[in-house]
């Protein structure tokens, strides 16, 4: 199909030998898939991710669209383990009582106030019983 494609990054017509191929229907000069962000060449040797119609490197579509941990902001790997209280997720070393700065372990009784953790000693009892376990 050369020289019938329009090349998704620049919307040029494709009369390259070699194209690559997106997703099942965006077509690139080898030359201009490249990532949004950084500008990294993306060819066949490394992954690339579309999001709105731009092309990104693994690292920063990771970085700019991936779940960030609740407390430090940073991006996980893929060998992270993580905690999750409700709709928020954490490092291991990150699940901490923001009073006391205890470490949560699975099973410790913890409140979640607005973005704080706190263990059950510095929350006190649940006031209507919804305190969450680990």
């Amino acid at each position: 199909r050369p020289g019938l494609a329009l090349c998704a990054g620049c919307g040029g017509r494709i009369q390259d030998p070699f194209l690559l191929r997106v997703s099942p229907d965006l077509e690139w000069h080898v030359a201009c898939l490249k990532c949004a962000e950084c500008g990294q060449p993306l060819d066949e040797t490394c992954t690339c991710f579309l999001r709105d119609g731009k092309a990104y490197c693994k690292r920063d579509y990771s970085r700019l669209f991936g779940i960030k941990c609740a407390q430090c902001r940073a991006a996980f790997s893929s060998s992270d383990l993580v905690m999750r209280a409700r709709d928020h997720v954490y490092h291991l070393e990150c699940f901490r009582c923001a009073a006391c700065g205890r470490q949560l372990l699975p099973g410790d009784q913890f409140c979640l106030r607005e973005r704080d953790l706190l263990c059950r000693a510095d929350h006190g009892p649940p006031p209507d019983g919804a305190a969450a376990r680990g």
